[in-house]
């Protein structure tokens, strides 16, 4: 996928690095309560229990810590947008070393309580400017940081859809950055302005070849909800199955998205 060309969106630092912590902060007081039996519980990601998928949130983050690790790339060559591309390329890879890292684990709360405690003494010790070696190229901390919100987002809703009751919260800004990501990334994928497709409250994008929208209302229009738009860009619902429950509207002749779906998986 080549670089996008218009100028990339900016994500606020702070806010960023705030809402990282607090979204893994709340899967770990929710994971804290999870005896053998929820742990055992299937979820939608193949043979993944929910054990597995609790191990692989934890290691979402230390991949910052295994990055930090590694010598530090001369430059920053890659962005935020470009990390949703690269990740399928990883996914064999990913599994195995999750199963792995998840046998070695004994006690998944236990590796999350470590795993919050060195992430936050990491970002202490380093500038969000250091570069780090990642699967999309090297980037920043800053940057890179924006990718490891959208998967607590997406891993977070998997957890809620495995473990009835669970209920985890999404923090607010946690979930606008993967929203926005998300939709940023459509666009890169579809350049055109013929159709605008709606996320409120967090994103609006222009996308797909055709006549340019300029001004009143968009002949083509895509609606939807934060969370449903998450699915359907990783492709836990398709584009059929939301647009028959009406978690999806979707007016005009090149409104169907169902062909640019999902985006990463």
């Amino acid at each position: 996928m080549p670089p996008a060309k218009k100028r990339a969106r900016s994500y606020d630092p702070a806010r960023t690095r705030a809402a990282v912590l607090a979204q893994f902060g709340n899967v770990r007081e929710a994971v804290g309560g999870l005896g053998p039996e929820r742990l055992a519980l299937p979820t939608r990601l193949g043979e993944w229990t929910v054990r597995e998928l609790v191990v692989h949130i934890g290691m979402a983050l230390t991949a910052v810590h295994r990055a930090l690790a590694l010598p530090e790339p001369p430059k920053a060559d890659a962005a935020p947008l470009d990390w949703p591309f690269a990740t399928a390329a990883n996914s064999a890879a990913i599994d195995e070393f999750t199963r792995n890292l998840a046998a070695e684990q004994a006690d998944p709360d236990a590796f999350l309580a470590d795993v919050q405690r060195s992430l936050r003494a990491l970002l202490d010790e380093h500038p969000g400017s250091r570069v780090l070696a990642t699967s999309a190229g090297a980037m920043s901390i800053d940057d890179y940081l924006v990718t490891r919100a959208v998967e607590l987002v997406v891993h977070t809703d998997d957890l809620n859809a495995a473990v009835p009751g669970l209920d985890v919260p999404y923090d607010r800004q946690a979930l606008a950055a993967a929203t926005r990501l998300l939709a940023d990334a459509l666009a890169l994928k579809a350049p055109g302005g013929s159709t605008e497709v709606r996320v409120p409250p967090y994103a609006v994008v222009q996308c797909v070849e055709g006549p340019r929208h300029t001004r009143g209302t968009p002949p083509n229009v895509v609606e939807t909800d934060p969370l449903t738009w998450i699915r359907l860009a990783t492709g836990r619902v398709t584009w059929k199955d939301a647009v028959e429950e009406a978690k999806v509207s979707a007016s005009g002749e090149r409104a169907d998205l169902g062909g640019l779906l999902p985006l990463m998986s």
